[in-house]
């Protein structure tokens, strides 16, 4: 399968896939601790707005998807502010708004859209060289807001109330925060499509949280599962393809490894919670 390296388009993916994981690992940690899942599954289908948008006007497509995203992080976390009891409500609005207006956009533009597909579920394969200067202007727009404002956003991540008490603008920072993760969709989308991109960020930091509680080292091992698991896609994906008739997407292979590491992962700290359990237990009652 190294031949694969040999390729240029398939180097651009795996540096674009290592990309996107930095964003994924980090922003995903915050996404688990703070339970925000529905909310990013909500930007990421809101996303393809941006997306069909891109397709009607002739620009590039992730360009759509990022403003979009943003437009719609700004908007979620204003209904997240107000506290309202129909947030789930306002979700789901701007998950098949999104959609909706995607495939209107789409629908509208004369000719055909050949890379549909890949951003509905994903194929880094075909995704523009250009593309890794896009992961890689988020990744460090990510990178630079986490390490100015850790405090607050660890403050915030585990308690809001506790963060305004001591003096912490929680409106801002938490306005902030949905549009770091609306910015780590973007750089997920040409990885695993607007469909798949919640798991992809839930999964590697719920299996980080297994094994840590610290905000930094949950981070660290999300970004390497993430990388891990984007690269066995990569590979899979050309390995299969070349024993069959037909394109295997990577996105698919990749949501796939990172649930069944998740899977292994939890099982395995059953195993050794049991374990210690009753290693606790004999020196007890010896």
């Amino acid at each position: 399968m190294l031949e694969a390296l040999s390729y240029p388009f398939f180097r651009h993916a795996l540096i674009a896939g290592l990309l996107a994981s930095v964003a994924c690992g980090i922003v995903g940690t915050y996404v688990v601790v703070k339970r925000m899942a529905s909310i990013s599954g909500s930007l990421s289908h809101a996303a393809f707005g941006g997306v069909g948008l891109g397709y009607f006007l002739g620009f590039d497509p992730i360009l759509g998807a990022a403003g979009f995203a943003l437009a719609s992080s700004g908007a979620v976390g204003f209904a997240y502010r107000r506290r309202q009891a129909n947030l789930d409500t306002t979700l789901a609005m701007f998950w098949s708004i999104g959609m909706a207006l995607g495939m209107l956009f789409i629908a509208m533009t004369p000719g055909y859209a050949p890379d549909l597909m890949s951003y509905l579920f994903g194929n880094i394969l075909f995704a523009p060289p250009h593309f890794l200067w896009v992961a890689g202007a988020l990744d460090i727009v990510i990178i630079i807001a986490v390490t100015l404002l850790f405090k607050e956003l660890q403050a915030i991540v585990f308690d809001e109330e506790f963060a305004e008490v001591i003096g912490i603008p929680v409106a801002p920072i938490v306005h902030i925060l949905f549009s770091l993760i609306a910015l780590a969709v973007v750089t997920l989308i040409r990885v695993v499509g607007v469909i798949m991109v919640i798991a992809l960020l839930t999964f590697p930091a719920a299996i980080a949280r297994h094994w840590s509680d610290n905000i930094i080292k949950m981070m660290i091992l999300a970004v390497i599962l993430s990388a891990f698991c984007t690269t066995v896609g990569l590979f899979g994906s050309y390995w299969l393809s070349s024993f069959s008739s037909f394109q295997v997407p990577t996105g698919p292979l990749t949501i796939l490894m990172t649930a069944l590491l998740h899977l292994l992962s939890n099982g395995l700290r059953r195993v050794t919670r049991s374990l210690s359990s009753a290693t606790a237990s004999k020196k007890s009652f010896p």
